[in-house]
């Protein structure tokens, strides 16, 4: 991992939703690494929550993102934020034709809704010059695999969402941007999984990136060299939608 200040966020308020696995996981560990007063939440992963938060004194909310009125609750109750982190999100793949329509929505009111909701909710109260940050997807490029309608059409609307908060917000300093992973070894996306091979064969760079290379990614667009960056789509894929 690259050298950051053990200050860079010190005294900064800071709520990740969906904390405690994965891409999440390490976007928590690097900012209370570097000085934060974190929050995350977590739905179902009380276990792995526990052990983020104990090793990283960061403090763990169970939350369901695609409950509206908890998520705004959640995010009310951190007070002024400076930076918002939501990388909460879902996966549903396959013949669209067959899919379940309520595993699509509930996809929808994660993937989509509760991004909205939850930097909406922050920037009623957010510091001047704080960070929103929406972990999206290349699948909001490219999408080159059959069955992946759904998913692509919710991290397609995420890149208008950004824009149009950045534009929104940008008056107070606020930033707005989306983190677009490509294959990330995860327990979503495991660099060992059965589509890796196929995943690989269309990146430059032939491996899954490390949750800990995206973490960094999002600190340096969170902290203070991030401060003009807004309304962007920042893609860090090993080349997959070159």
């Amino acid at each position: 991992m690259a050298e950051f200040s053990k200050a860079e966020f010190s005294g900064k308020n800071i709520l990740v939703l969906g904390g405690s696995r994965g891409i999440g996981e390490a976007i928590v560990r690097r900012f209370a690494a570097g000085g934060g007063s974190v929050a995350f939440t977590y739905a179902g992963s009380k276990d792995a929550a526990a052990t983020v938060a104990a090793a990283t004194g960061a403090e763990a909310l169970r939350t369901d993102s695609s409950d509206r009125d908890a998520l705004i609750a959640t995010v009310a109750g951190r007070g002024a934020l400076d930076v918002l982190v939501i990388n909460a999100g879902t996966l549903v793949m396959g013949d669209p034709l067959t899919l379940d329509p309520d595993a699509v929505d509930r996809m929808i009111d994660v993937n989509v809704r509760a991004p909205y909701h939850a930097a909406v909710e922050a920037a009623r109260r957010m510091n001047d010059g704080g960070r929103i940050v929406v972990i999206g997807s290349v699948n909001g490029d490219r999408m080159p695999f059959a069955g992946g309608a759904a998913y692509a059409l919710t991290k397609s609307a995420v890149q208008g969402m950004v824009r149009g908060l950045a534009r929104d917000f940008g008056a107070r300093g606020i930033t707005v941007n989306a983190i677009q992973p490509g294959p990330t070894d995860s327990d979503m996306n495991p660099a060992d999984g059965p589509m890796a091979e196929a995943m690989h064969g269309f990146m430059a760079i032939k491996r899954h990136a490390h949750a800990s290379e995206i973490a960094e990614f999002t600190a340096f667009v969170a902290g203070p060299h991030g401060a003009m960056i807004t309304g962007s789509l920042q893609t860090i894929d090993g080349g997959f939608g070159a």
